[in-house]
């Protein structure tokens, strides 16, 4: 997959860009804040996803501004397709218009089903030291870019936690007297939590075995990297059964013996919203006692792996956005990467071209006050 055009208007402090990148590398040189990640967001909005900096869309539009406008065409390794996002400020609220191909589109998601592209920031860190809420957003996403169905999953599983947790809080409280409701949503909570649980044990099971082999390569052979799916209802065995009747009936199970105390907290303690994802060097956990350089290695190799997946999976190349983390890597970390993504485009920012090695060319843009310059 490469982005051969892309046109960018009045995102954030990014103001008429447009260029044709480089099938390879795309090196963007500049000082903080001159709008290095933010042509990176923009681009990055197009695949449909949040942004990787946790940007809401209101702030996409400068201050005073009325539209912002993302455009590229990329060939998808049989032919070429056109994306565009625009999101329109109407007084208080905010207008999002979407097309593909010229044809307009009700949501996001047609644009996460088109193009997939993959981020390394330096936030990457919190995959491994940042909260449950992280890794399973992460994994979320990765998985679904293999099965866009299931983020149709995940956007229905929380919605229907949040339409319990609010039956929850009227029981607590007296408004609602009975247990009726309760029931209904006790019963899509354990397929569509069940549905989930499963998918995510099986990319977690897939990334493990990638990272293991990467690891070792990045740590010379001296650490072991393991990840673990941690369900609070399912074990192995249930994984190895299969997704079915019997994981609904367990699921289901857990849901009502947990219910008087649910009712308590006004909270769904149990299930799929509570899973960890678990990760440890040598036995160890990451984030409890891992060094910093052991978490950044540890958090490229999962994302390197992410896009290895991706590609061995789909039969096709993500393209790869690496912000501000190349510069901050010796030699052979470098190495490592450039070797990892040799099959991919890549976009590259970094205020220090002379950080960078040396056999790293491609199209060189240096950007100044949200404007670039080739």
């Amino acid at each position: 997959m490469i982005i051969t055009y892309a046109d960018i208007e009045s995102f954030k402090n990014i103001s008429g860009i447009s260029f044709e990148p480089d099938p390879k590398y795309n090196i963007i040189i500049g000082r903080n804040a001159q709008g290095k990640t933010n042509l990176l967001e923009a681009l990055w909005m197009l695949s449909g996803c949040k942004s990787f900096r946790g940007s809401k869309e209101k702030e996409c539009i400068p201050l005073g501004g009325k539209k912002m406008s993302c455009r590229i065409r990329l060939n998808d390794g049989s032919r070429d397709q056109k994306l565009s996002y625009d999101i329109i400020r109407e007084g208080n609220s905010n207008k999002k218009r979407i097309t593909v191909n010229g044809v307009p589109q009700k949501s996001t998601r047609a644009l996460f089903e088109v193009f997939k592209c993959i981020s390394f920031t330096p936030d990457d860190v919190n995959i491994i030291k940042g909260t449950p809420e992280k890794r399973r957003s992460f994994i979320d996403l990765a998985a679904s870019q293999l099965n866009p169905i299931l983020t149709v999953h995940v956007t229905k599983l929380y919605k229907i936690i949040e339409n319990r947790n609010s039956v929850l809080r009227n029981i607590n409280s007296g408004i609602i007297r009975d247990n009726e409701a309760l029931v209904t949503y006790d019963s899509m909570l354990s397929r569509i939590g069940s549905l989930v649980s499963f998918m995510r044990y099986d990319y977690i099971a897939r990334l493990n075995e990638v990272c293991e082999k990467l690891y070792k390569t990045i740590s010379g052979g001296k650490e072991k990297l393991e990840l673990e799916y941690r369900s609070n209802i399912f074990d192995k065995q249930d994984f190895e059964n299969g997704c079915g009747p019997e994981a609904y009936e367990k699921y289901s199970a857990k849901l009502i013996e947990s219910r008087e105390s649910d009712i308590i907290t006004s909270s769904t303690r149990f299930g799929v919203n509570r899973d960890e994802i678990t990760v440890r060097i040598d036995g160890i956990s990451a984030k409890e006692y891992a060094s910093q350089g052991q978490i950044k290695s540890a958090a490229l190799v999962i994302k390197l792996a992410q896009a290895e997946i991706y590609k061995s999976r789909c039969k096709e190349s993500p393209v790869v956005f690496l912000d501000d983390v190349m510069g901050e890597l010796d030699e052979n970390r470098q190495r490592f990467v450039l070797d990892m993504v040799k099959n991919m485009q890549v976009f590259i920012t970094t205020p220090n071209a002379g950080a960078l090695l040396p056999e790293i060319k491609g199209k060189v843009m240096t950007i100044s006050g949200g404007r670039i310059e080739e």
